[in-house]
C-alpha cells in the first residue's frame, strides 16, 4: 500500500518514494579539549545538520552560543531574529514548566544565539541536541536554523530549548561557530552532515 497525493506516490509500502527525502552525508566532525570555539566552513548543501555530543564547559553558569560568517570566518557578526522557549524540570521532581524566554532571543542583534544557557560544569553536566541550517550559499534569501537541546544546568535541572530564526542576510553564509559565552568548550563532539 503506498501514499498518493495529486497522483505522485510518495510511499511505497512503507518506503520513502525515488526523488523524495535526503540522506545525511557526513562532512566532520571536531572534538572539544579545552577549545576557544568550534567552526566548521559552509559549502553548498542546501541544508545541514549538527549534532552536539557530550558538550561540556569549563565554566559554570554560561551559554552554550551559535554565530555565523559571510567572510570566511573572519567576522561572526551576522544579524539574527530568533526566537526561545524552554521546557524545565529538577532533579527531585519539582519545577516542571514550560515557557518563552524573551531574554534569550535576538532581535535583528549580531550577538551570538544562545542554544543552552545557564549550563552546569559538574563532571556528571553535559548537553546534546542539534542544529540545523538552511540553504546557507543562496544569495537571494534570509537564511533559516532550528535548534533542539537537552542538557543540565547549573542549578541541577534539565533543560530543553527550543531555538529557531533566521540569519538577516542575503549574503552566502561561509561560517558557524559553536563557543561557551565565557570560558571554553572542556569537551564534546559536534558532528557536521550535509543533507542530499
Amino acid at each position: 500500500m503506498g501514499l498518493i497525493s495529486n497522483g505522485t506516490t510518495i510511499f511505497d509500502n512503507g518506503a520513502m518514494a525515488s526523488g523524495f527525502g535526503g540522506s545525511l552525508v557526513f562532512i566532520s566532525s571536531a572534538t572539544a579539549s579545552a577549545s576557544a570555539s568550534i567552526e566548521f566552513t559552509l559549502g553548498s548543501y542546501k541544508e545541514y545538520k549538527f549534532f552536539f555530543v557530550n558538550i561540556h564547559p569549563s565554566t559554570d553558569n554560561v551559554n552554550f552560543t551559535v554565530n555565523f560568517s559571510t567572510d570566511n570566518g573572519s567576522n561572526y557578526n551576522v544579524t539574527k531574529t530568533t526566537t526561545f522557549f524552554r521546557a524545565n524540570h529538577y532533579e527531585n521532581g519539582t519545577g516542571g514548566s514550560v515557557s518563552y524566554e524573551a531574554g534569550q532571543d535576538l532581535a535583528q542583534s549580531t550577538n551570538e544565539q544562545n542554544l543552552m544557557n545557564a549550563f552546569g560544569a559538574d563532571a556528571d553536566q553535559n548537553a546534546g541536541g542539534y542544529l540545523q541550517l538552511f540553504n546557507p550559499s543562496s544569495t537571494t534569501f534570509v537564511k533559516h536554523f532550528i535548534a533542539v537541546t537537552s542538557g543540565t544546568q547549573d542549578d541541577n535541572s534539565v533543560r530543553v530549548p527550543y531555538v529557531a530564526g533566521y540569519a538577516n542576510t542575503t549574503s552566502a553564509l561561509t561560517n558557524i561557530r559553536f563557543k561557551m559565552s565565557s570560558g571554553n568548550i572542556d569537551d564534546g563532539t559536534i558532528y557536521m552532515f550535509g543533507v542530499n
